[in-house]
């Protein structure tokens, strides 16, 4: 098995994703942990975020805490940045990404981020913010917009987490993803470019 200390420097802000209030966190976003520990984990999270009231008043997407009242990234976005990244590049041909077949399959059973809560490291005299969009869908009864507003995490901000592989040659497909986070980031509004990175190994 091989592992790799990962750094994450984000080159823009990053936008929560959790909805403030526990009850629909918990029905549709908590509900998709793999077990009732990390469900009730992931709700204790989102309960312990400063600014609740306001937050959920404001229908504002936020980022869950740790006990120190950090905003953390989950093991599992990781993951799914993996999973994106490598749904895209198996389409580009000569990349490791282009020959590995079932590739959610492998990431699940074969790939992990050992730590499961990752604080994001906010660097000195900066803060977390406020990004504010419109959201356009067309439907039957014509063109809908709305206001979505998430708080956020300034861009210079880093993470750091552990990757480990059991297939050695996995990690050759890793480095390949995180390359990829220099064009396509993390979490919401990711295709604006919001959340992208740099990487280093720590």
């Amino acid at each position: 098995m091989k592992s790799m200390k990962v750094r994450l420097t984000f080159t823009d802000e990053v936008l929560g994703t959790a909805s403030p209030d526990p009850e629909i966190h918990e029905k549709f976003i908590a509900s998709k942990a793999p077990n009732a520990l990390s469900r009730n984990e992931e709700t204790a999270r989102i309960i312990e975020t400063e600014g609740l009231d306001e937050a959920v008043e404001k229908s504002m997407t936020v980022f869950p805490r740790d006990n120190k009242g950090n905003p953390i990234l989950w093991d599992y976005q990781v993951k799914g940045f993996f999973k994106d990244a490598c749904s895209m590049l198996r389409k580009v041909t000569g990349t490791k990404s282009s020959k590995c077949k079932a590739f959610k399959k492998e990431i699940d059973g074969l790939i992990f981020v050992r730590e499961r809560q990752i604080p994001y490291n906010i660097p000195d005299g900066e803060q977390m913010g406020v990004c504010q969009r419109p959201l356009r869908a067309s439907t039957a009864q014509g063109e809908r917009i709305a206001l979505a507003s998430s708080e956020t995490v300034p861009a210079d901000s880093t993470v750091e987490f552990t990757v480990s592989c059991l297939v050695d040659d996995d990690m050759d497909m890793v480095r390949e993803w995180l390359d990829y986070g220099e064009m396509r980031g993390l979490c919401q509004w990711r295709n604006s470019g919001k959340g992208r990175f740099v990487w280093s190994e720590a």
